[in-house]
């Protein structure tokens, strides 16, 4: 069952908002008013207000348990801009666009629960166990002499160039 709700000329630019609406995406609506509760952006509080008008739509409506539900689809449109002048050196003026929100989230209930995995048949097990103590029971088949590890200088060789002068 699908249950919305819409939230409408929100003062907050789009592309801030959707920072927050990407945290939330897919996720339980419990879990999701966790996050919002504890996120620091400013759009997080409309956010959670949107989500939990949604949350009542669904239990005042449909009689479904917020834990039962999850976020199908959140977006964030851009609304109207609010145009505004400012003064600007020589006599001019910038235009400032103060942007605004259009929220809309649906909410969709949980299917069941996943079917569980067939349990790997006893023989598989026991490959794999043998497998393991083999491969632990082996010796290294190369390693490498005590000589051939530590470089030793070759005789008749000087070094040529010594930082310290004895």
């Amino acid at each position: 069952m699908k249950v919305s709700a819409t939230l409408r000329y929100l003062r907050i630019a789009p592309r801030k908002a959707r920072l927050v609406a990407d945290l939330i995406r897919g996720k339980k609506a419990v879990d999701a008013q966790n996050i919002l509760n504890f996120t620091a952006k400013g759009s997080a509080r409309p956010v959670l207000k949107l989500l939990s008008s949604a949350l009542a739509n669904a239990k005042s409506a449909y009689q479904l348990e917020a834990t039962s539900l999850y976020i199908s689809k959140i977006e964030v449109n851009e609304g109207p801009k609010l145009k505004r002048w400012r003064a600007r050196a020589r006599g001019q003026a910038a235009e400032i666009q103060k942007k605004t929100s259009h929220i809309s989230i649906v909410l969709e209930e949980i299917k069941g629960s996943k079917k569980a995995k067939a349990a790997k048949p006893a023989a598989s097990k026991e490959t794999a166990k043998k497998a393991e103590v083999k491969t632990r029971t082996e010796k290294p088949k190369f390693r490498p002499s005590s000589e051939s590890a530590r470089s030793k200088p070759q005789q008749g060789l000087k070094k040529v160039f010594r930082r310290k002068t004895v």
